[in-house]
C-alpha cells in the first residue's frame, strides 16, 4: 500500500467524534451540558452530533486531525480533551486540533508516540489557553516541554511521568504560572536537575518525584528558600535519600507542609513506629506525613521519642534537632519496661473423679475456656457449666459460676492452685401437669 493509501486509512479526530457522538450512540438528553450542533456543508459527518464539553477519545486509533472547519464547528464549547492511547506522532496534527478548540483547558496526550516528533516554537502558540497538560509516556523531548511551557502563560499542572528522563534541560524562560509538576517514574538522580525545577517554575507548590533515584537534597537554606519559595508539598517516595541530613534540609523549604518519603534507603533499618516518630520529630512544620495528618499529640509523642532514642548516643551521633527538643522538654526519664506478654496461671480442673492441671491464659474469655476444656478433656458437646473455686476463700464465699461467656478470666482474679469445677448442664423439664 502506498503512502496516499495509508493517509486515507488513518483514522481522524473528526471521524472518531462522528462515530462516538452520533445520535445513535449518544441519544439526545444524555449527559450534562450537552449541546446540539448541525453538520457543516460538505462535511462527511451525517446528521447531528451531541457533543459534551468533555471529550474522552482514548484508545480510538486516531492518527490525524481531519477537516479543520469541522473541528472548529463541533468543538467550540469543548473544555477537556482526552486523546490518550492513540497513534498521533506529529505535533502538526495535534496543533490542528488544539487551534480549533478555543476553550480548551485540559489536554491529555499520554501514550501517543511523540518521542521523535518536533514541535516548532511558532506552532506552540496554539496551546496558550491550556491550563492542565498530561504528557505521560510520550517520551517528548525537553525542547518540546520547554517550548510548551514558554507558550502556556496560564499552565497550572504538568505531568511528565514515564518519559525515560535521565536529566533535565533547563528552559531559557520561566513558567511562572505552574503549580503542580508530576515527574514520577523517570531516572533522575542528581539534585542539580531538581534544582532546575525551582528556576523554571518559581511558583511551584507541589512537586511529585516518586520513583526516581534522587540521592540527596544538596542545597543550602538560602538557596532552597530562593528556589522553592512556594513549595507546599513534595513526594520523595522510593527515592535514593539515605542520610538524616537530607531530611533536616527539608526544613529549609519555607512553606513545606506535606511530605511523602516512603520506601527510601534511610528508613529501611527502622521499625514502623521509629520511622514515623523520628521523621515527625525532625520536621516541625510538616502537617501531613506520608498521607496521614499530624496532630499536636502525635508531634509531642514523636519529639519525646526522639529525645529518648538518642539520649544514650554520643554527642556527634545526635541530630541537630535533639538539642532544640531538650530545650523544650528537658531531660526525660527512660520509659518503664512493661511486660505485656499474656498472663498465665495453672489451675486444677475437676470433672467427676478426674483431675487435670491446666494452664490458662487469663486474657481469654469464659467462652474460650469452655472450648479449650472440651477439646482438652474430651468433654461432651451438649453443654457444660463451669464453677471457679478460690482455694483461700472457698470456705467463705463458695464456688462462683462462670456464666458470662465474653467475660475475661483475669476479672475473676484466678491464681495458681485454684480450681475449676466442670459439671454437665442439665435441662429442666416442665409440663402443664407440674403447674
Amino acid at each position: 500500500m502506498d503512502q496516499s493509501s495509508d493517509e486515507e486509512a488513518a483514522r481522524t479526530f473528526v471521524q472518531v467524534i462522528s462515530d462516538k457522538y452520533n445520535t445513535e450512540n449518544f441519544p439526545y438528553g444524555q449527559g450534562v451540558g450537552v449541546v446540539v450542533l448541525p453538520s457543516t456543508p460538505g462535511s462527511p459527518i451525517k446528521g447531528r452530533l451531541f457533543l459534551p464539553s468533555v471529550l474522552v477519545l482514548n484508545d480510538c486509533g486516531i492518527k490525524k486531525a481531519g477537516n479543520r472547519s469541522d473541528i472548529a464547528a463541533f468543538c467550540a464549547h469543548v473544555v477537556e480533551l482526552d486523546l490518550s492511547y492513540n497513534e498521533i506522532y506529529d505535533w502538526a496534527e495535534i496543533c490542528a486540533i488544539v487551534s480549533n478548540v478555543p476553550r480548551l483547558d485540559f489536554l491529555n496526550l499520554s501514550m501517543n508516540p511523540l518521542g521523535g516528533a518536533t514541535l516548532e516554537p511558532c506552532m506552540a502558540e496554539v496551546f496558550a489557553r491550556v491550563r492542565r497538560l498530561v504528557l505521560i509516556n510520550t517520551h517528548v523531548s525537553w525542547d518540546t516541554v520547554n517550548a510548551l511551557t514558554r507558550n502556556t502563560p496560564e499552565l497550572l499542572e504538568l505531568f511528565l511521568c514515564l518519559n525515560d528522563y535521565y536529566a533535565v534541560s533547563q528552559s531559557c524562560a520561566a513558567c511562572p504560572s505552574l503549580r503542580l509538576l508530576q515527574i514520577t517514574d523517570n531516572h533522575l538522580r542528581d539534585w542539580g536537575d531538581v534544582r532546575k525545577f525551582g528556576l523554571m517554575y518559581p511558583s511551584l507548590s507541589e512537586l511529585v518525584l516518586a520513583n526516581n533515584s534522587v540521592e540527596c537534597v544538596a542545597d543550602t537554606q538560602e538557596t532552597l528558600q530562593r528556589l522553592f519559595p512556594n513549595l507546599r508539598c513534595i513526594n520523595f517516595n522510593n527515592s535514593g535519600l539515605s542520610k538524616w541530613e537530607d531530611i533536616e534540609r527539608l526544613n529549609f523549604f519555607p512553606k513545606l507542609q506535606e511530605l511523602k518519603v516512603m520506601g527510601i534507603p534511610l528508613l529501611q533499618p527502622y521499625t514502623t513506629q521509629e520511622r514515623r516518630s523520628l521523621l515527625l520529630a525532625q520536621l516541625p512544620n510538616v502537617l501531613v506525613l506520608n498521607g496521614g495528618a499530624v496532630s499536636d499529640s502525635d508531634r509531642e509523642a514523636a519529639e519525646r521519642f526522639l529525645i529518648r532514642y538518642y539520649q544514650d548516643c554520643p554527642e556527634q551521633e545526635r541530630p541537630c534537632r535533639y538539642n532544640e527538643l531538650i530545650s523544650k522538654y528537658g531531660q526525660l526519664a527512660p520509659l518503664a519496661d512493661v511486660d505485656l506478654t499474656p498472663r498465665c496461671t495453672t489451675v486444677e480442673v475437676r470433672w467427676g473423679d478426674r483431675v487435670e492441671a491446666v494452664s490458662l491464659r487469663l486474657e481469654q474469655t469464659v467462652g474460650d475456656l469452655k472450648k479449650q476444656l472440651r477439646a482438652l478433656l474430651q468433654l461432651p458437646t451438649n453443654g457444660i457449666r463451669l464453677f471457679y473455686i478460690n482455694r483461700e476463700m472457698c470456705s467463705v464465699i463458695g464456688p462462683e459460676e462462670l456464666k458470662c461467656g465474653f467475660r475475661a478470666l483475669h476479672s475473676y482474679s484466678i491464681r495458681d492452685g485454684d480450681e475449676i469445677l466442670v459439671v454437665p448442664k442439665v435441662k429442666s423439664r416442665c409440663s402443664s401437669s407440674h403447674l
